[in-house]
């Protein structure tokens, strides 16, 4: 069965019963606003279907996120009109202006409450618009679109919550599961003494940014949801530290001699047989054994900075095992470090921040010219699509879809606006012939190969069927509707397709540049916040630089091991970091090194510049060769070694690239 059918034809119990949830919460709107005689109930209704969520926790943040935009587009709106509403062309490029800096901030912010921002921006033009013409209404506009979609919001959410609710905090339990499944394995691959598969890289990170991203969800669903989500934060960043040290352990590995590697690889099997089967080994005795054979016996001074490292792996374990339990059983955390950090590029936020408000000054060129009153809802859809979709990688093909749902609900909305709606006169009727469409349209909006095409539908549907107050909805205000919708999300389309970043080398280089200035901040940043705000933006950025170089030969497979040689180098300093705090003596050496190591790092790395790091790793060696023997002492000095190492090769990986400056 092909799967845009499977949803219709062959739907599962969740879909059922969200569908059922959204056209209840829609019809719920309609009638209140009905109710309370506010001029445009449509609003209220294509706002519960727009807030509709599969989850419950998505649902209400989602509902939050709309209520907090819309009042701040709702302020914005008065003071842009109070400002020009006497010059139209300055109006409108102030309204352009401020929703291509809310399309750039919402794509700057990188999580759900991006959302804000998105509605912040069009809710200007939805507000200032239709009060062009009579400025002094504007206010009571502001009011009105505020309370219709302040009561859609709160309909969808009373619907979504009350009624077969689905929380996310659940369902953190499963993703949390996965997640530490996947971290056992990535580790398991890394101890076997080659580098990690890029795929195996890849997925383990995915995971961590899949599951982090569901905690921000699980907040709003009471104390249990805020437990599972400040766990979730914990387990994110241990999971992070152990494959980390897992993968420096394969580091200090591969420079180790034949009889060295031989002496030291019956511990390295024991770990990675645990990993295979974590829940038949004794971990803490496992590192007690580990810890008494390193005190027992002479160990060269290689061996002893992997078994070192090697028990330190053992140790994070640990922690991300009780991480993980704390996830499955709802426990409080211990501690609360920060929420993972990503990659922000302002440039590019920049571009699309630029590429809505073209689009949108566009379409108010073409309503200038034409004096086209459907235009104005052209315009609005434009700015719409263009800040929904902007920092979508695949924005051409959500703005098809949105374009091919707009165009499904064009013969339904003409048959029931035409036909239909004349002979009825009572709401059960309304809900009757607006629900069925609704119904069968909303079993697809679970669905992320028709999600777009579905909500599109459903939106549409809703516009161009219930009109205006005091507007006649006969054939010829339904066909400018209908241009109007069609043209406003084609130009969107449109936008996205001329006006892309296409150009990988750039982005790739982007990527890596902003590696190299956080490799500087890293040695600063505070250490309880490093882990996350370090590994989140590498994951990130590693995630990308993999989308845009996909698996392959040349360059596309030297920029991505160049993010992975820079990953390696952070992970060191991070180590370095943890075993310095714990020596306090080095407190004067290590603030020089750190000087230092800022002037050559902020630089960036270049193929002449490959021994840049020595007189600051020479110095700090020195200093830690005064102190006495210790397992800080030892795997500070692993660091070190290490650190130079990668450093060097970081500069020779830019040299292969980009050619000998």
């Amino acid at each position: 069965m092909p799967n845009f059918l499977k949803p219709f034809l062959a739907p599962s119990l969740r879909s059922v019963q969200f569908a059922i949830k959204t056209v209840l919460g829609a019809f719920l709107a309609l009638w209140c606003a009905l109710r309370f005689g506010l001029d445009q109930p449509q609003w209220a209704m294509m706002t519960a279907v727009i807030v509709a969520q599969p989850l419950s926790g998505m649902v209400l943040q989602k509902a939050i996120a709309r209520l907090l935009g819309t009042l701040v587009g709702a302020v914005m709106s008065i003071v842009v009109m109070a400002m020009f509403s006497q010059s139209p062309w300055i109006f409108l490029a102030a309204v352009a202006l401020w929703l291509g800096l809310c399309t750039a901030a919402s794509t700057m912010m990188r999580s759900a409450w991006a959302y804000s921002f998105v509605l912040a921006g069009y809710t200007v033009g939805i507000i200032c618009l239709p009060s062009l013409g009579n400025p002094l209404n504007v206010f009571e506009e502001a009011v009105a679109r505020a309370t219709e979609i302040s009561l859609g919001i709160i309909c969808a959410s009373m619907v979504q919550i009350i009624l077969w609710p689905i929380r996310v905090n659940h369902q953190l339990v499963g993703q949390a599961q996965g997640t530490w499944r996947a971290g056992l394995q990535a580790a398991s691959q890394s101890l076997s003494g080659d580098s990690l598969p890029r795929q195996g890289l890849l997925e383990m990170l995915g995971r961590i940014v899949a599951v982090d991203a569901q905690r921000e969800h699980a907040w709003f669903e009471g104390y249990q949801g805020r437990l599972r989500a400040q766990a979730v934060r914990l387990m994110s960043r241990d999971l992070l530290a152990m494959l980390r040290l897992a993968r420096g352990v394969a580091r200090q590995w591969r420079q180790l001699s034949a009889n060295e590697a031989a002496e030291v690889s019956i511990w390295l099997t024991r770990v990675r047989d645990g990993l295979d089967d974590h829940e038949a080994i004794d971990w803490a005795a496992l590192r007690g054994e580990l810890v008494e054979a390193l005190s027992s016996r002479e160990w060269t001074a290689s061996q002893q900075h992997c078994l070192d490292r090697l028990a330190l792996f053992i140790g994070t374990l640990l922690k991300a095992q009780h991480s993980f339990d704390a996830v499955c059983n709802a426990q409080p955390s211990r501690e609360l470090p920060p929420a993972l950090s990503w990659h922000h590029d302002w440039q590019t936020a920049a571009f699309f921040g630029m590429r809505s408000a073209l689009a949108f000054l566009l379409m108010a060129s073409f309503w200038m010219a034409t004096a086209w009153p459907s235009a104005t809802g052209a315009m609005l859809l434009c700015a719409v699509v263009c800040s929904l979709f902007a920092s979508r990688d695949n924005a051409i093909q959500l703005g098809m879809m949105f374009l091919r749902g707009t165009f499904w609900a064009l013969p339904v909305a003409f048959v029931i606006t035409q036909l239909l709606i004349p002979v009825i006169y009572d709401f059960e009727l309304l809900c009757l012939v607006l629900g069925v469409p609704m119904f069968i349209a909303a079993l697809a909006m679970s669905s992320p190969a028709t999600g777009a095409v579905a909500t599109a539908f459903c939106m549409h549907l809703v516009v161009l069927s219930l009109a205006p107050a005091g507007v006649t909805n006969d054939v010829p205000f339904f066909i400018n509707e209908s241009l109007g919708l069609v043209i406003g999300v084609s130009c969107a389309v449109m936008a996205f397709r001329l006006i892309s970043l296409r150009n990988r080398n750039w982005l790739g280089r982007r990527l890596l540049q902003a590696t190299a200035r956080d490799m500087g901040r890293l040695a600063r940043l505070s250490l309880a916040g490093a882990e996350s705000w370090f590994g989140g933006r590498m994951a990130d950025r590693l995630v990308q630089l993999a989308r845009y170089y996909p698996v392959g030969s040349g360059q596309s497979q030297s920029v991505w091991e160049e993010g992975v040689a820079a990953l390696d180098l952070g992970d060191e300093l991070l180590q370095l970091r943890g075993c310095v705090q714990l020596l306090p003596e080095l407190a004067s050496d290590w603030n020089q090194f750190v000087l230092r190591y800022e002037a050559v790092v902020n630089a960036g790395p270049q193929s002449d510049r490959q021994e840049a790091l020595d007189p600051a790793i020479n110095h700090l060696s020195e200093a830690l060769m005064a102190l006495p023997s210790s397992p800080d002492r030892r795997l500070a000095q692993s660091a070190l070694l290490q650190l130079r190492s990668g450093w060097r090769h970081w500069c020779s990986m830019r040299g292969e690239i980009y050619g000998t400056a």
